[in-house]
C-alpha cells in the first residue's frame, strides 16, 4: 500500500550524517513537504541549491568541505530559518557578501563557527540587513579573535540574543554601548599575554661534577623556558628582542678579549728623529717575513689551548677572513637538542636565565600583537611547545703566549726600557718624598687586577632539554579567555643527586641550624622517598575588551604611542 508518491510526501525530515555523500542531485526535489535537511559530516564540496526543496526551514552541512556560501545563494530557500554552515572552510573576507537579506529574508538562526572568515566590520555591516536574526555562531574564526569581537558584534546587532552559544544580557550590552561608533579606531591585531611562573622538580646538575682544578674548567649551570610563537614582522619583532632565545649565541667573554689585545703593537714604530734600533728591527722584519708560517703554526697551537675548546683568545692576533669562517662559526655554536628549534613561520621565545633552586622564579610576562589572523588561528590549533632547558658553560683560564716567541720579544724589548725609565723616575720620588714602599704597593694592587679571575674563555655552551611537551591553545579559540595548565615532564631527579644537594647545602649552614634542619629533612631519603616532579606553570591569555570604556582608553593609549 506504500507507494512512492505517499514516501516522498511523508517525511518532513531527512538526516544523513557522515555517509560519504558528495552531490546533492535533483531527486531531492521529490520530498515535498521536506523542512529539515541535515548533511553534515560528508563531502560535499558545492551545493546545487535549485535542487534544494523550496519547503526547507532547516539546513545544516556542517563539517563538509564547502570553500564559499556563493553556490548557496544561486537559488536559496526562501523560507529558511537556520543554516548551520559551521567546520568547513569558508575564507576570506568576501563571504560577507552571501549573508545579507537579500538572500536569507527570514533567516533566525545562523552559524559559520570554525571556519576561516576574516574582517570582522565587514560581517558584521552585512549581517545587519539580516533583520530577524536572533543567534549567531562566529567563534572558531580568525575574525572573532580580535579584542573588541564580542563588544563590537554585540553593539552593532541590537536585536541579537545569543551570540556563541552565550545570552547576551541587558547589562551587557550596556557596557558596550558605543562601541560599534568606534569601529575605525580599534586595533585590527589580535593580542596574548604569555605568563610563566615557577619551575618546580630541577635537578641540580652542578652536584654531580668534581671540583675544578686550578686550571679549570669552572662550571656554571642556568636554566630557563622557551616556547615557540608565531614570528613577528621586523619592525615589531624589534619589541621581543630582550626575550627571542639565543639558543646560537654562545657566551662569551669578547669584550675582555678585546681589552686583553696588547696595546704595545702601535710602539714598534720608531718615532721620528730616532735611527736608534733601525738596522735590528730591519733585520728582525727580515726574520719575521721568513719564519712566517713558523711563527703561525706556533701561535695556532697556543691558540688552540686545551683540545681546541675554543676558536679565538685573547692574545691572538686578528686573522685575515678565511674560507673556513663558516666552519669556525659553526664551532662557536652551541649543541642544540632538536626540540630547540622552531617550527617554520615561528621564532622561539626565552625565560631570562637563572640559577639554580628548589624553585626556580621565572616571573616571565609578554604581549603578542598579531595582526594576520589566519595564520594565529593555525598556531592555535597545532598548540606551543614548552620545553625546560638547562644550560651548562665551562670556562677556561686564558692561555698566553710564550715569553720566548719572536713576537713576544720584540714587544717585550720596548717594554723593558719602559719599565728601565718608570723605575728611575720611581727611585728619584722615592729619594725626594722618602716613601719607598708606595709605588711597590700600588704595582702589586694593579698587578692583583690585572690577574683577576675575569680573564677566562667559555666554550659554547651545552644545552640539555630536561622536559618538553605541548600545550593545546584550541580552548582560545572556542571562546576560552585564558589557557592555564601546569606542564608535568616527569621525574628528573634523583634520590643521590637530592642526597648531594642536601649535603652540599647543609655545609652552608651554621651548626646549630644544621642540626635542627638535618632532624627534619632527613626522614625524606628514607624508602618512601617521592622525587617532586619537573613541573612549569604556564598560562596563556587572549586579550578581550569588556567595556567601551577599556576600548577607549586603549584608542587613546595606542594615539598616545604613535
Amino acid at each position: 500500500m506504500i507507494r512512492d508518491t505517499f514516501f516522498y510526501a511523508y517525511f518532513r525530515s531527512l538526516r544523513v550524517v557522515d555517509k560519504q555523500v558528495s552531490q546533492v542531485d535533483k531527486d531531492l526535489l521529490k520530498f515535498l513537504r521536506l523542512e529539515e535537511l541535515v548533511l553534515s559530516a560528508n563531502r560535499i564540496k558545492e551545493v546545487e541549491a535549485a535542487n534544494l526543496p523550496p519547503t526547507l526551514k532547516v539546513l545544516e552541512l556542517y563539517g563538509n568541505e564547502l570553500t564559499s556560501m556563493e553556490c548557496l545563494c544561486a537559488h536559496p530557500p526562501p523560507g529558511l530559518r537556520h543554516l548551520g554552515l559551521g567546520q568547513n572552510q569558508l575564507r576570506g573576507p568576501s563571504e560577507s557578501l552571501y549573508v545579507t537579506a537579500s538572500h536569507w529574508p527570514n533567516l533566525v538562526s545562523l552559524d559559520l563557527g570554525f571556519n576561516d572568515l576574516t574582517g570582522l566590520q565587514a560581517m558584521v555591516t552585512a549581517l545587519r540587513s539580516l533583520g530577524r536574526l536572533r543567534l549567531l555562531v562566529l567563534q572558531g574564526n580568525p575574525l572573532a579573535l580580535l579584542p573588541h569581537y564580542r563588544g563590537f558584534t554585540v553593539d552593532s546587532l541590537a536585536r541579537l540574543c545569543v551570540l556563541d552559544d552565550v545570552t547576551v544580557s541587558p547589562h551587557e550590552r550596556h557596557q558596550f554601548r558605543g562601541l560599534a561608533q568606534q569601529g575605525e579606531l580599534l586595533a585590527q591585531e589580535a593580542q596574548l599575554m604569555v605568563t610563566i611562573g615557577n619551575i618546580r622538580g630541577v635537578v641540580d646538575s652542578s652536584v654531580l661534577d668534581p671540583e675544578p682544578g686550578p686550571e679549570g674548567p669552572f662550571v656554571t649551570y642556568s636554566y630557563y623556558v622557551t616556547y615557540d610563537f608565531l614570528e613577528e614582522e621586523e619592525a615589531e619583532a624589534k619589541e621581543y628582542s630582550e626575550v627571542l632565545a639565543e639558543i646560537v649565541k654562545p657566551l662569551s667573554n669578547t669584550e675582555l678579549l678585546e681589552e686583553e689585545v696588547p696595546e704595545e703593537v702601535p710602539e714598534e714604530v720608531p718615532e721620528e728623529g730616532t735611527e736608534e734600533g733601525t738596522e735590528e728591527d730591519m733585520a728582525e722584519g727580515s726574520l719575521e717575513s721568513v719564519d712566517t708560517t713558523e711563527q703561525a703554526e706556533s701561535e695556532s697551537s697556543v691558540i688552540s689551548g686545551r683540545s681546541g675548546r675554543s676558536g679565538r683568545s685573547g692574545h691572538s692576533p686578528p686573522k685575515p677572513p678565511s674560507t673556513d669562517s663558516g666552519e669556525e662559526l659553526a664551532k662557536l655554536r652551541p649543541r642544540m637538542d632538536p626540540r630547540l628549534c622552531p617550527a617554520l613561520g615561528t621564532a622561539l621565545f626565552s625565560t631570562e636565565h637563572k640559577p639554580w633552586a628548589d624553585i626556580i622564579a621565572c616571573s616571565y610576562e609578554a604581549r603578542h600583537g598579531v595582526k594576520d589572523l589566519g595564520p594565529l588561528k593555525a598556531f592555535l590549533l597545532a598548540g606551543t611547545t614548552v620545553t625546560v632547558v638547562e644550560e651548562k658553560t665551562l670556562s677556561w683560564p686564558v692561555v698566553t703566549p710564550p715569553t720566548d716567541s719572536p713576537l713576544a720579544a720584540k714587544k717585550g724589548k720596548g717594554a723593558n726600557d719602559k719599565k728601565k725609565d718608570k723605575d728611575k723616575k720611581d727611585k728619584d720620588r722615592k729619594d725626594q718624598k722618602g716613601k719607598a714602599e708606595e709605588p711597590s704597593k700600588e704595582r702589586k694592587a694593579s698587578q692583583r687586577k690585572r690577574d683577576a679571575p675575569k680573564e677566562l674563555r667559555q666554550d659554547p655552551p651545552v644545552l640539555q632539554v630536561l622536559g618538553s611537551g605541548l600545550v593545546a591553545l584550541e580552548p582560545l579559540l572556542a571562546g576560552e579567555p585564558v589557557v592555564s595548565t601546569v606542564c608535568n615532564f616527569g621525574v628528573v631527579r634523583t634520590q643521590e643527586s637530592d642526597r648531594l644537594t642536601f649535603a652540599r647545602d647543609s655545609k652552608k649552614i651554621k651548626k646549630g641550624a644544621k642540626k635542627e634542619r638535618t632532624k627534619s629533612v632527613a626522614p625524606v631519603f628514607e624508602s618512601d622517598y617521592q622525587p617532586e616532579p619537573l613541573t612549569v606553570e604556564v598560562e596563556i591569555q587572549l586579550g578581550q575588551i569588556r567595556s567601551t570604556e577599556e576600548a577607549l582608553r586603549a584608542i587613546a593609549n595606542s594615539a598616545r604611542a604613535e
